[in-house]
């Protein structure tokens, strides 16, 4: 993008902020009106048209009784995913054909409190400084699952408070870990977790860094944890009814394909690492509910 289009794209990203919290809906109105997500194609569009776009939205909103909350924009892919507050899908792409004629090509609804969990916001970010260019978020994001090796059979020798003790030693390495590699927990799965991250290099760092400290745990406990991970990249919306449906269900697959002590990613996830370094390709393999086999890899510490 030249300095130009930054400029410019910089003063109408600010103006879609400050005009999108403007008539930002109390919780009354928020529960009584469902939230989607949609995602529109948008390949060889530019930061600058889709933050115009938003504010093209924004300007008519109010005569369909519709709240667009925020947007997300993945150049590189060529597409875009706003978060809106609509008595329902079809009044939604009237607001987007009326006011620029980019109707949606897929939405979702979605609960807000997923949306905050997995991709940080709910609502426009703060304007940048006025020596800065907007950042965009894509919205992509890696998606890990922890899982706790054996935890039935655990659960069954130790009895409950013990494995209750096991799985809380679990949750505090896997939390300090996602802290200090910007991950995000979405959800506790009752022997494991899932997390969010917005960078694939900080999502591979953090898996690798959670079977170190696991492996140091070991050392001086009398009752190892083994545990598997896996991980999975992909957007927002694809071809699910749900938030991140697709990417969520690959993560759980991949990990329950990982050995004890292991780390099973995506060839997505490995791709788009920064170093390719320690991954062991492990083939193409066929996991549940996906009709086309997937290749994966095996990372190492």
């Amino acid at each position: 993008m030249s300095l130009g289009m930054a400029d410019s794209f910089a003063v109408a990203y600010s103006r879609t902020i400050m005009v999108g919290r403007v008539g930002w809906p109390d919780r009354r109105e928020a529960q009584g009106m469902p939230i989607y997500m949609d995602r529109h194609e948008l390949a060889g569009t530019t930061a600058e048209v889709t933050a115009q776009a938003h504010l093209k939205d924004l300007a008519i909103q109010d005569r369909y009784g519709v709240k667009f909350l925020t947007y997300w924009f993945d150049e590189a892919r060529g597409t875009a995913f706003c978060l809106v507050q609509s008595p329902d899908k079809e009044t939604a792409n009237c607001v987007h054909r009326e006011a620029h004629g980019g109707v949606a090509n897929t939405m979702v609804e979605v609960e807000l409190s997923a949306v905050e969990a997995f991709l940080g916001r709910m609502t426009d970010p703060e304007p940048p400084a006025p020596d800065r260019t907007a950042a965009m978020d894509p919205g992509f994001r890696v998606v890990m699952f922890t899982d706790i090796v054996g935890s039935t059979e655990m659960t069954a020798r130790l009895g409950d408070r013990r494995s209750v003790e096991i799985v809380r030693a679990h949750d505090a390495l896997v939390r300090r870990a996602l802290s200090r590699h910007a991950g995000r927990e979405v959800k506790h799965t009752g022997d494991g977790i899932m997390a969010s991250f917005a960078d694939t290099t900080a999502a591979v760092a953090c898996a690798r860094a959670i079977l170190r400290s696991f492996a140091d745990f070991n050392r001086s406990s009398s009752e190892p944890i083994r545990v598997r991970i896996g991980l999975h990249a992909g957007e927002p919306v694809e071809d699910s009814n749900d938030l991140f449906g697709a990417t969520v269900q690959m993560a759980a697959r991949l990990c329950q394909a990982a050995g004890p002590d292991t780390i099973v990613a995506s060839h997505e996830v490995k791709a788009l690492c920064a170093e390719d370094a320690g991954w062991i390709a492990l083939g193409e393999t066929r996991l549940k509910g996906f009709a086309q086999p997937v290749s994966i890899f095996q990372g190492t510490t």
